[in-house]
């Protein structure tokens, strides 16, 4: 399996134990949250904005309307950072210092790269659209030319990316030991989805199509 290769970007400088190092590790972050965050310095001033996106590969594809400020500074081959979280537990323990957070997480640096090519972009948004609603690109009406024109697509290469992940119960420490008053323990943390609700104007008699069944038992 292939290794993630640390730079001084990437590399973890606390609670190094919890850093995964396979790549593995990074795809199933990336392919299992739906919204990453886009990091970047815009006019001066950091700016952190959450971004749909898709994974093919070692190719993130960011996506957003073409007057968004940060995805045209973004274009310009800036560095940007791009993370994702997925909360899994809240950690109770003892003492306040102890109480933690179960967690995945992923942290991509680099320079994104807008996507020119009409085939590429297409199938960036292609990508983008089957990580958020799979099964809706066969599903629902074509891209016009007016609305592929009016989105922008990013890549961002995985070269330089981090994994680190906390999972357990709570540490303990010797002064707490005999402290049989203190409940401490995790709370499960889950993403669930609910049942579809359809628009106003669809059909009463028109059943959910078997894709938006699929997509709400991943």
């Amino acid at each position: 399996m292939t290794t993630l290769s640390p730079t001084p970007r990437s590399t973890l400088t606390r609670k190094k134990d919890r850093g995964a190092t396979d790549r593995q590790a990074l795809y199933d972050v990336l392919d299992e949250a739906l919204i990453c965050h886009l990091g970047l310095v815009l006019d001066g001033s950091p700016v952190v904005l959450p971004t749909g996106y898709g994974r093919d590969g070692d190719t993130l594809y960011l996506h957003g309307s073409t007057g968004a400020g940060n995805l045209r500074a973004a274009a310009k081959g800036i560095d940007v950072c791009v993370t994702v979280t997925l909360l899994d537990g809240l950690v109770y323990a003892r003492s306040l210092n102890n109480h933690s957070m179960n967690y995945r997480s992923a942290v991509v640096h680099g320079r994104a790269r807008l996507v020119q090519d009409a085939e590429e972009k297409m199938h960036g948004l292609h990508v983008v659209t089957e990580h958020l609603t799979p099964g809706s690109w066969d599903h629902a009406r074509a891209v016009n030319p007016k609305e592929f024109a009016s989105v922008a697509v990013l890549a961002l290469g995985l070269e330089e990316a981090s994994v680190k992940i906390r999972a357990g119960g709570p540490g303990e420490e010797p002064e707490d030991e005999d402290r049989t008053d203190i409940w401490a323990g995790v709370v499960p943390v889950q993403t669930t989805f609910g049942a579809p609700v359809p628009a106003d104007y669809v059909p009463s008699d028109m059943r959910v199509p078997p894709h938006v069944n699929r997509a709400r038992a991943r």
